[in-house]
């Protein structure tokens, strides 16, 4: 770390040991640096002066920080010594106790580490920590310049694993044997459910193809003042909701986990710590080093005998792993295979869902730790979520991971090779009760082939809204939705939503413009987010819905889909505080249209009904 123009730090700078020079240098150079080396001795007295307040060291826990792109478990071992590990390597019987700011820890740590050499006497202005930390990823080494001032960590980095490596080619491959599994051998394990798909994909088409745009006869309505008041009776929304799914709410506690930092870190923690069981629900297990990094955690537990089952989407998986990401190391290796990669030499059992008529997916995100625990959200496995994109994830637990539960074992059914009738025995158990009635009225609301349950609550939800509807989504393509939403406005409802800037598909980018344009001509206030939001969450008058689904065709229509439904006040209100406010703080309002070209509309119709 170093200090920058406006007194706080860049980096931190960590670089592997052999950064500078890989060969043994024939002669020094004119002006060499040579530092001071300090022993771990000294290196363990003065990380104790600067964990003193923050750093457990009999509770069998420690802290986590972020060095760069990784993420550090900090802790004190059973001889009370010293060590930083990547979280993915946290000893299983180690909790977190805290995530700290890096740029935080420098500034405490700087006038500490002065004082430290002060009183020992050490002058010297360049210095070598050696810390005695070992093992792939440790950091041994600390350089530090108290003249410029620089802190550099030293790391080992691991042998790179062997394995087939990701190429063009190969992904087509994979693409093209997927395609092909999914409607020759799907029609022979799961005839009914790929029909069925078929059946209603065919007819979605044709409903939203003739269907008229209704938008046009709202606009000779004046837009009116928003409505002063209270919003709508959440009692007798619930009940509504009742009748409209053919169910009761069920109970559980809800933790939101904002962008990738909370989340996978308390993710990792959790599968660090699991004592029987992982069940992994994904769209997307990426190849890239961050992902690869929870697949080698996965694998680990697996060897230590924690049962773990990974679903995949096939196409979801396939194509993010033939897409290449700007922010990725150099030196990653991408693996071929994601599905090889888990199972190869490993106790993972892992399963690929197929996807009838191509455009049919599992975009399902859910993760079960010991049957107690449980994520869900938006969030897939892979850097983007981790660094680069705002999003969220919740943390469950009581009756509700039940019904995950069940879930997941009726989707991992159906995913085997008995298909449709596996999924059919799957259904027909009872869900086990495996979790404590605790909590508050939660909803799980789910798309299904045939069942846009999704799409009837929300649209139900819009209707009966009196006061507000907030939304923030970054797939914006539904017209029936729009439709509503200008309704509600002409209502007095206040409409606002949240779209990102800059999307992850260029079709969809122009698609949000035109709706965009469309929301402003109605008087719905639109925010542009900075940089790439992916939450897929929205408020009406006091009742939350939120988990993986967009608001698009595919999420409402065809998909498989899950989202979880409250109007428990706590939940909402943190929702509101924690993510819209501050969302739309950091959003610019959207003022005027955007320019719209012929070939918008064009690429609004793809977006409709492919991506």
């Amino acid at each position: 770390m170093r200090p920058d123009r406006d007194g706080g730090y860049t980096g931190p700078f960590i670089l592997p040991l052999e950064y500078a020079q890989s060969k043994r240098w024939s002669e020094l150079p004119d002006n060499p640096v040579v530092p001071r080396l300090l022993g771990s001795k000294y290196w363990n007295r003065f990380i104790d002066d600067v964990f003193a307040s923050v750093l457990p060291k009999a509770e069998m826990a420690g802290i986590v920080m972020a060095f760069g792109d990784a993420d550090y478990f900090l802790y004190y071992n059973d001889v009370n010594n010293f060590e930083a590990r990547l979280i993915i390597d946290k000893p299983g019987n180690y909790v977190v106790a805290e995530t700290i700011d890096f740029a935080e820890f420098i500034q405490r740590a700087r006038p500490v580490m002065e004082e430290f050499l002060s009183r020992d006497g050490i002058d010297e202005r360049r210095l070598l920590f050696d810390t005695g930390d070992a093992g792939a990823y440790s950091l041994p080494f600390v350089y530090i310049d108290r003249d410029v001032p620089v802190a550099i960590f030293l790391r080992h980095s691991p042998a790179r694993r062997e394995g087939s490596i990701a190429s063009k080619g190969y992904q087509r491959a994979q693409t093209y044997g997927h395609v092909a599994q999914s409607h020759l051998g799907g029609c022979f394990s799961r005839p009914v459910s790929s029909m069925q798909r078929l059946f209603f994909v065919a007819k979605d088409a044709v409903v939203e193809t003739t269907t008229p745009n209704w938008l046009s006869t709202l606009e000779s309505e004046p837009i009116p003042e928003l409505h002063v008041g209270p919003g709508m009776d959440l009692g007798q929304w619930e009940a509504q909701i009742d009748n409209i799914t053919g169910r009761n709410a069920t109970r559980g506690t809800i933790d939101y986990l904002i962008d990738g930092k909370e989340f996978f870190i308390r993710f990792i923690d959790a599968i660090t710590t699991a004592t029987s069981s992982v069940d992994m629900r994904t769209y997307i297990f990426d190849n890239d080093d961050f992902a690869a990094q929870i697949g080698e955690l996965l694998r680990r537990r697996s060897d230590e005998g924690i049962d773990i089952r990974v679903l995949l989407d096939g196409f979801g998986t396939i194509i993010a792993t033939g897409t290449d990401d700007e922010s990725q190391p150099e030196e990653h290796q991408a693996r071929a295979s994601v599905r090889q990669f888990l199972e190869q030499d490993s106790g993972i059992d892992v399963r690929q869902s197929t996807n009838p008529w191509i455009v049919a997916g599992d975009h399902v995100k859910t993760t079960i730790v010991d049957w107690t625990v449980a994520f869900t959200g938006g969030m897939n496995i892979g850097r983007e979520y981790r660094y680069v994109w705002h999003d969220l994830m919740m943390e469950l637990q009581g009756p509700v991971v039940d019904l995950l539960s069940s879930e997941f074992n009726s989707a991992w059914a159906h995913a085997g090779p008995m298909g449709d009738a596996a999924y059919l025995f799957s259904r027909l158990r009872r869900a086990k009760r495996a979790n404590a009635d605790i909590g508050y009225p939660l909803r799980l609301l789910h798309t299904r082939p045939g069942d846009a349950e999704i799409f009837r609550v929300q649209r139900a939800a819009i209707r009966n809204a009196e006061k507000y509807i907030y939304i923030e989504n970054a797939y914006f393509t539904d017209d029936a939705m729009l439709y509503e939403l200008a309704k509600a406005r002409r209502r007095g409802v206040d409409v606002r939503v949240i779209l990102p800037l800059v999307g992850n598909h260029g079709p969809i980018n122009q698609s949000n413009a035109l709706a965009a344009n469309a929301m402003l001509q109605h008087g719905i206030r639109v925010f542009m987010y900075p940089g790439m939001s992916h939450v897929k969450t929205a408020v009406f008058d006091g009742w939350a819905c939120l988990g993986s689904a967009n608001w698009d065709k595919l999420s409402f229509k065809t998909n498989k889909e899950l989202n979880v439904a409250t109007s428990h006040p706590e939940y909402v209100e943190e929702l509101l505080e924690r993510v819209f406010t501050p969302d739309f703080e950091q959003s610019v309002e959207l003022l005027e249209p955007f320019p719209e070209r012929w070939s918008d509309h064009l690429m609004e119709i793809l977006a409709d009904y492919i991506l």
